[in-house]
């Protein structure tokens, strides 16, 4: 009989503890899968963190700051001069407006209400600079308990003296005119339908809407909306991961400045580095060349350093679990194959007392573990295959309770929250604005990183095995049968 088939028979010679052992590492191997998993994934979602937001620097008009900021618009000219700082890979410039249907506008403006709403001039949320005008799309989003609060404020006088209170509007739509297809972060855009607009320092009649946006209207590809009375081609959807940066659309930089009638005035601009390592240095060259008068410049997501911090917290945690998790199943299969040669110390002294090098005894242990290690991966794949996700989740739930994220303004990340998914960001919770960021964190069970798991389970096993199948070299045949 050869070594292998000797080695299947022999680990199920007792069906029941066979089973007892498979069952005890399938739990061991499925936790440090799962612990695997969660270590991939949070390592990948760092990864993506550090690099489109990390390296990211937001440039506001100095004194900019929501509905009271004041300071002078940005330029293009100020682009020019941020492109040219050290470090500096790109500079992006946007042009925030802000869209009110032109049938609802008309009759608050005949009811002699302010057509443009909160934020509806100059100086909008975040310290933009912010345009309103008028659209034929209707806002996706309805004003509800806290749009309507938000406007309660807009009461009229009457020649009379009588107060009349606001009327209930709907909300406005973000638009933005950007000059590369990127969201507010520097983050390249989602689009689900269609194209991108092609040349964005260009001007152009086509448009990119949020896939909510679209669908309040009953738009598509190819259907056309009109802005201040000139008609847009929708060239492709985009999603922004959040209802408020749904009910956004996109233009090219010149198309806004054009409708704004504010030709080279930009509101912000989005300056990505070329690696953390340089962004504080960029930073400091970046507003010493732009002037503390003109410009204020600051770090697109400060405040995901703690949530990034975290998230390497459950990094570290997970690959810790893993370890303990891999380590226990190396000590059940020791254990177990320590006891199996305790019991077999007859047999092996028979098969040495016929020749059998200790060599061959050997290996017939170490195969008798990986068989048992290998029916109780396949439980263990499939355990972590349904848990890892609810697994990574937990971590990283238990940890961001006992961690306190830093303050933050009013706006969002960068003070963009007119931008398309920019507000769409709490700023309670645990990590304030980075909190929705997390809970992005996927967990899924590639095949890959579950196959490199289980390589380090059987790499373990042998080692387990190879200890008591050493003690078989130390059993002496005439003491064993002597003994008998």
């Amino acid at each position: 009989m050869s070594v292998l088939a000797r080695s299947v028979g022999n680990a199920f010679r007792n069906k029941v503890r066979t089973g007892a052992v498979v069952a005890v590492l399938a739990v061991a191997i499925g936790l440090a899968l799962s612990m695997l998993v969660a270590n991939q994934a949070v390592a990948a979602k760092v990864a993506e963190l550090n690099a489109s937001v990390g390296t990211v620097l937001t440039v506001n008009p100095a004194g900019g700051q929501g509905f009271e900021g004041g300071g002078e618009p940005l330029t293009a000219e100020q682009a020019a001069t941020a492109a040219a700082v050290p470090n500096v890979s790109t500079v992006v410039g946007t042009k925030a407006l802000r869209l009110r249907n032109a049938a609802e506008a008309a009759a608050q403006a005949g009811a002699g209400t302010q057509a443009g709403g909160p934020g509806g001039g100059q100086g909008g949320p975040g310290g933009q600079t912010t345009t309103t005008l008028t659209t034929s799309l209707t806002a996706a989003i309805d004003a509800g308990t806290l749009g309507n609060r938000n406007q309660a404020g807009q009461e009229t006088t009457g020649s009379n003296g009588t107060t009349q209170p606001a009327r209930t509007m709907s909300l406005p739509i973000t638009a933005t005119g950007i000059g590369a297809e990127v969201d507010s972060t520097g983050k390249a855009l989602t689009i689900t339908e269609g194209s991108g607009l092609g040349d964005y320092t260009s001007e152009s009649a086509n448009a990119l809407l949020g896939t909510t946006l679209a669908e309040k209207n009953g738009l598509k590809v190819g259907s056309t909306f009109t802005i201040n009375d000139k008609t847009f081609t929708v060239a492709g959807l985009f999603d922004a991961g959040t209802t408020f940066g749904n009910n956004a659309l996109y233009v090219t930089l010149p198309s806004a400045q054009t409708l704004a009638s504010l030709p080279g005035e930009l509101s912000t601009m989005i300056v990505t580095v070329d690696s953390m390592e340089n962004v504080d240095s960029a930073k400091t060259a970046l507003q010493a060349a732009l002037g503390t008068d003109k410009a204020d410049v600051t770090q697109g997501q400060r405040n995901l350093e703690t949530a990034v911090s975290s998230l390497d917290s459950v990094k570290n945690i997970s690959l810790i679990a893993f370890i303990a998790a891999l380590g226990t199943a190396g000590l059940i299969i020791l254990l177990i194959m320590v006891m199996l040669v305790r019991e077999r110390r007859r047999e092996i002294g028979v098969l040495k007392a016929i020749g059998a090098p200790n060599r061959t005894i050997g290996l017939q242990f170490v195969l008798e573990a990986l068989v048992v290690v290998a029916m109780g991966s396949v439980v263990g794949a499939a355990v972590a295959s349904l848990a890892s996700g609810s697994i990574a989740s937990a971590l990283i739930s238990s940890n961001s309770t006992t961690t306190t994220a830093a303050p933050t303004g009013r706006g969002v990340p960068g003070g963009a929250a007119g931008f398309p998914g920019g507000a769409g960001l709490p700023q309670g919770g645990p990590f304030g604005g980075a909190s929705q960021l997390l809970t992005t964190v996927t967990a899924s069970a590639s095949p890959g990183v579950i196959a490199a798991g289980i390589a380090a389970v059987f790499g373990v096993a042998i080692i387990g095995a190879l200890v008591p199948a050493l003690l078989t070299a130390r059993i002496r045949p005439i003491e064993v049968l002597r003994g008998e």
